[in-house]
């Protein structure tokens, strides 16, 4: 059965089940105090300096995948392939202080990121205002959640579901076929990677409107698998928000 997550104080039951990983966390801070990913300044994982640093992919937009064009016309890549997914759009290009954020996040469990990296996807998301019912992460492989202790995506899915109000559901979609990463893939490599990999385990979003969300988008590949999935099941659209995309023809985004 699907479970919407839970936002805000609702998880916690009692009241003061975190409050032992709040103090534990406040402690670690006194002793070695987050840095800002860009700038290395003390005080916080984003300074204010570095997310106003940050350039947001505004309009006009490619209306398939997002990208920056002229009078809002499909770009050259959406003129001459069949997306099927409704639309993607993403906060900024995979760079600078984003890139830095996002490798820190994704491979040095530095899981506080997703709170400012959550607030700009929900900032985005007012401005672009994806049609959407539900939000649902794109899922790890069981292996690599246990591996990495964490899905990246679910983090920030659950600051943008708190952000904008929509329900999350984690376990609407399943990663069933161990893939390899899709960074030292070309284009078609990672169309046949991840083909098959991802099931959606119940109906319940038949006639839906469904938002993905993700860390990064390449080459839409990963988007295009989860789709095919939800529309098996009946969904009505696919919509994608990702916090950030490579620039068209940077198929092998610089990711560790």
């Amino acid at each position: 059965m699907l479970r919407p997550e839970a936002t805000g104080r609702e998880r916690l039951a009692p009241a003061s089940a975190d409050l032992v990983p709040r103090v534990k966390r406040a402690f670690l801070d006194l002793l070695f105090p987050p840095r800002c990913v860009g700038c290395r300044k003390v005080g916080g994982w984003l300074c204010s300096e570095c997310r106003d640093a940050i350039e947001l992919l505004r309009p006009p937009l490619c209306p398939r995948c997002g990208l920056p064009t002229a009078k809002g016309k499909l770009c050259f890549r959406c003129q001459r392939a069949s997306l099927q997914i409704d639309g993607v759009r993403s906060v900024a290009f995979f760079e600078g202080p984003m890139r830095e954020a996002i490798h820190r996040l994704k491979y040095f469990n530095s899981q506080d990121l997703a709170v400012p990296l959550g607030e700009m996807m929900v900032s985005y998301w007012w401005q672009v205002r994806s049609p959407a019912d539900v939000i649902i992460p794109v899922p790890l492989h069981a292996k690599r959640l246990r591996e990495r202790g964490y899905n990246q995506a679910a983090l920030l899915a659950r600051e943008l579901g708190k952000g904008v109000g929509l329900p999350v559901l984690e376990d609407a979609l399943v990663r069933v076929r161990e893939t390899s990463p899709q960074v030292d893939l070309n284009a078609e490599e990672r169309k046949e990677n991840v083909r098959g990999a991802f099931h959606c385990p119940a109906d319940q979003l038949a006639g839906k409107s469904v938002l993905l969300v993700d860390d990064v988008y390449t080459t839409g590949a990963t988007l295009e698998a989860c789709n095919l999935a939800l529309r098996q099941r009946g969904v009505r659209a696919v919509w994608a928000l990702t916090l950030a995309r490579a620039r068209q023809g940077d198929v092998r985004h610089p990711v560790w």
